[in-house]
């Protein structure tokens, strides 16, 4: 009976760290949770208790996989008998959240027409081409949707023409761009890709101090929001490695 009990208290304290050790691996949270992880079975728990377990809002989110891929096969199935640009907009809209840039981009080509006043698929189409680093094509769909709107997405636009303008060899355009974006929006991806611009153009103590603006967010925000952006995070650490 002793020998069971042991047996089973060590395959429980190996599935803890397992369970610990495989969440780190994905979100990368900080560092020493590594240690606190590897240490003791009870530094898993803690874990567990502290990232893990509040992570589960954004596990949720997870779910949402199933009845999105579903809608995307009925989509594909209804636009072989009707090809409206609706169908093909909300389809487009479905393959950027699965990440499908591809399909996304060329479902958006389908939805705009020359009757459509709506900057919104061409905005998306923008991000689309954007993830795809293609960036010549990206800046005359957000072009016009900074030019419509210049406040559109909370800025995101703005931004995210900058960065396009920075890529194609525009660095006035961007550099302007960039500074009016981020006199109001606090958004982590144009605070790093200004970083980035920055350091690209040898302006290092610029590019640091961006980065570490980005870094400074962390301190006032709520738990879900540094686990989601985590990534800038991560970026933002990289960039300052690197121009040390």
């Amino acid at each position: 009976m002793g020998s069971f009990l042991f047996f089973a208290f060590s395959w429980w304290s190996i599935l803890l760290r397992v369970v610990a050790l495989v969440h780190f691996i994905r979100r990368r949270p900080d560092y020493f949770w590594l240690w606190i992880i590897l240490i003791h079975w009870m530094g898993a728990l803690v874990y567990i208790c502290v990232e893990v377990i509040p992570d589960a809002g954004l596990l949720r989110q997870g779910f949402k996989v199933f009845p999105r891929r579903k809608r995307i096969h009925e989509l594909e199935a209804a636009i072989l008998d009707n090809p409206s640009a609706g169908n093909y907009e909300e389809l487009a809209d479905l393959y950027m959240e699965e990440g499908k840039y591809v399909q996304a981009r060329d479902c958006y080509n389908k939805a705009i027409s020359s009757r459509t006043d709506s900057i919104d698929p061409f905005y998306r189409r923008g991000i689309a081409e954007v993830r795809l680093s293609d960036f010549a094509a990206a800046v005359p769909d957000l072009e016009r949707v900074v030019r419509t709107d210049p406040a559109y997405d909370f800025h995101q636009a703005m931004g995210l023409l900058a960065h396009a303008y920075a890529q194609t060899g525009q660095p006035e355009k961007a550099d302007k761009l960039f500074q009016e974006a981020t006199k109001i929006s606090t958004s982590s991806e144009t605070y790093y890709n200004y970083a980035t611009f920055l350091a690209a153009q040898g302006r290092t103590a610029e590019a640091r101090d961006w980065a570490q603006r980005l870094l400074a967010k962390k301190r006032n925000m709520p738990g879900y929001l540094k686990r989601r952006e985590r990534p800038w995070f991560r970026k933002a650490e990289g960039l300052l490695n690197k121009i040390k």
